[in-house]
């Protein structure tokens, strides 16, 4: 069987994060990856310079086509710009009765540009948290929408606990942003609405990390895609960034690309 997957997200013109970063993930996981793109943006790895939505009608036409003639056995979000697309996303998404969507909810790019409209995020909350089955945010994005400091693993907990509560089926902290300082490992909270795991690794010091919440989301989705439980799948998610960030590309100027292809060649560029 060829396993599927779908991402909705933005185009990335530097390769590093968005579709772009999804798509190669899910080769290198062994699933036939699909996109429907929300946007296109102008940046590279100093930053974004330009942000074009599309339509959501342009959006959901995409979606019609790839669910008429290739239906993924598993979905995932990134970047939906705005209130418009949310909506539509979610109402599609709960139409199509996706069991596997994994919504990574992307606002702020690696150089702080915002990549959701500020108005957006109650749409978020109310539509598309609710039918998740699993959400992946980083801290940033983690107290935005719970409205929670997060400064520990416990406070990861707690977040974690909140966004259950808001409807997602699993709920994914990524420990990444935590700083330095605070600790030099850099820890994943999983929960179930039953108990906690976390997913530990070295922090990595390299600005290297563009795409790195993409990456780790689209694996999670092509682990999903192939039937795998979400623990294993969270699992492999930690393996496979951790090998794309420790053995670096070290291209571009600024936060430079993971190396997509690392984890599974267990080579170092």
């Amino acid at each position: 069987m060829v396993y599927k997957a779908l991402t909705i997200a933005g185009s990335d013109s530097s390769g590093g994060a968005g579709i772009q970063a999804d798509l190669k993930t899910f080769q290198e996981c062994h699933v036939y990856g699909m996109s429907a793109i929300t946007a296109v943006t102008a940046q590279n790895t100093n930053g974004v310079q330009g942000v074009f939505p599309l339509s959501a009608t342009e959006v959901i036409e995409q979606l019609i086509s790839v669910a008429e003639d290739l239906p993924p056995q598993a979905v995932k979000t990134g970047m939906l710009v705005n209130e418009e697309i949310i909506a539509s996303v979610s109402e599609f998404a709960s139409s199509s009765v996706w069991e596997k969507l994994i919504v990574d909810p992307v606002m702020i790019a690696k150089g702080g540009a915002s990549l959701l409209e500020e108005k957006s995020i109650e749409t978020l909350i109310n539509q598309l948290i609710p039918i998740a089955y699993v959400i992946t945010p980083n801290i940033p994005e983690a107290e935005t929408l719970t409205g929670r400091e997060i400064l520990n693993v416990d406070d990861c907990r707690k977040a974690a606990e909140d966004l259950y509560k808001m409807g997602a089926k699993h709920v994914v902290i990524k420990g990444g942003h935590q700083s330095q300082s605070q600790s030099l490992y850099a820890t994943d909270i999983l929960y179930d609405g039953k108990g906690f795991y976390e997913f530990t690794s070295s922090r990595i010091s390299t600005p290297h990390t563009h795409g790195t919440g993409c990456t780790f989301s689209a694996v999670i989705t092509a682990e999903l895609a192939k039937g795998n439980t979400v623990y294993d799948s969270v699992h492999t998610a930690k393996g496979f960034i951790t090998a794309a960030i420790s053995h670096s590309l070290g291209i571009g100027s600024g936060h430079g690309p993971t190396n997509h292809w690392a984890y599974f060649e267990k080579v170092k560029i």
